[in-house]
């Protein structure tokens, strides 16, 4: 994968100002620049164990999170006062990308647990009646 060059944040705008408008190449451009930032905040949150389990699922899926979040950033947030505070995209979305990363995890480990069956024939040889 090739290394993009960071963007700086009026540049970064401008992308999602297009985006935002329906430009296909700027969408795509963002979701390449920020692949990254998602594979890192993967290694951030998962064990390794997790990781080598669940990585490629959690990676393909939080590519869908960086789609809708493009849309829903406000390039006009203001802040309490009323002062324009531009935000940096990868600052807006890694709250979500860790929740995200968190859930599935508790969930996948989850159906595991609940898929778990005692080996029955350990306990054969027990007999005994419980009085």
């Amino acid at each position: 994968m090739p290394r993009y060059p960071k963007l700086d944040l009026a540049e970064e705008r401008l992308l999602i100002a297009k985006a935002q408008k329906g430009h296909k190449a700027e969408i795509e451009e963002l979701v390449l620049r920020h692949l990254s930032f998602i594979v890192f905040r993967i290694y951030k949150k998962a064990f390794p164990s997790y990781i080598a389990r669940f990585g490629d699922d959690l990676l393909s899926q939080a590519i869908f999170i960086l789609y809708d979040k493009i849309q829903t950033y406000d390039l006009d947030y203001r802040d309490r006062h009323g002062e324009l505070r531009p935000v940096r995209f990868s600052s807006y979305i890694w709250k979500r990308i860790d929740g995200f990363i968190l859930d599935t995890l508790k969930k996948e480990i989850r159906r595991e647990s609940c898929q778990f069956s005692p080996d029955w024939e350990r306990y054969e040889g027990d007999d005994k009646e419980i009085v």
